[in-house]
């Protein structure tokens, strides 16, 4: 039962300016790509294969031994959430309940775009900032390269990739400028919404 490659949730152009079309064809047709294959080649034959994606990445997260198949697996993973983070014309505020329990968790949006990029911008070498539900407490992570919050036992609800891969193309060396267009002009807030929604 492989692991398909999900087509992206929009055309190659529909979030230029702030990803270029070249950034998403070179992240998605290549990075991505690879990524699905090397673990769907990993998994073929093993008990493995006939589980969910997540479930392998929970079941093989502290397992130095499955190290190259968690990177793959949780890689894969990562950027099939990622790209339904964003949309086009995305970005400013969400509403309902999941804006009132960012008010309440975080003091204000504000503060939690502050974190948000805080996290985003000090995520040494590769990884990605994430918000998530701990328990009953929305917070904002960050995991160094393939690792995300499902094998600390969080509910991821929104993140963003911050290997140089996703950016590079189009802001080459300045990560915080990405991260702004991020929350500005991608982030697609409905789908954060319903990932609350469904915790």
């Amino acid at each position: 039962m492989a692991y398909e490659l999900p087509s992206l949730p929009y055309d190659y152009k529909a979030l230029e300016p702030a990803i270029s079309q070249s950034t998403l064809e070179f992240h998605h047709d290549k990075h991505h790509a690879a990524y699905v294959s090397k673990y769907n080649d990993a998994v073929k034959g093993t008990e493995l294969d006939s589980k969910p994606i997540d479930e392998v990445i929970k079941a093989i997260a502290r397992d130095p031994n499955q190290a190259g198949l968690f990177n793959n697996a949780a890689q894969a993973w990562n950027h099939t959430f990622y790209w339904h983070c964003m949309k086009p014309d995305g970005g400013g505020t969400p509403t309902g309940e999941l804006m009132t329990k960012i008010e309440a968790d975080f003091g204000s949006f504000d503060l939690f775009v502050e974190a948000f990029k805080t996290a985003g911008a000090t995520q040494f070498g590769s990884g990605w900032a994430w918000l998530v539900l701990d328990g009953d407490t929305l917070k904002v992570t960050k995991t160094l390269n393939a690792d995300n919050p499902l094998t600390s036992e969080q509910i991821p609800l929104l993140t963003m990739d911050v290997w140089e891969h996703a950016y590079y193309l189009d802001y080459q060396n300045k990560r915080p400028a990405y991260i702004d267009d991020f929350l500005a002009k991608l982030v697609n807030w409905d789908f954060v919404a319903e990932n609350f929604a469904a915790a």
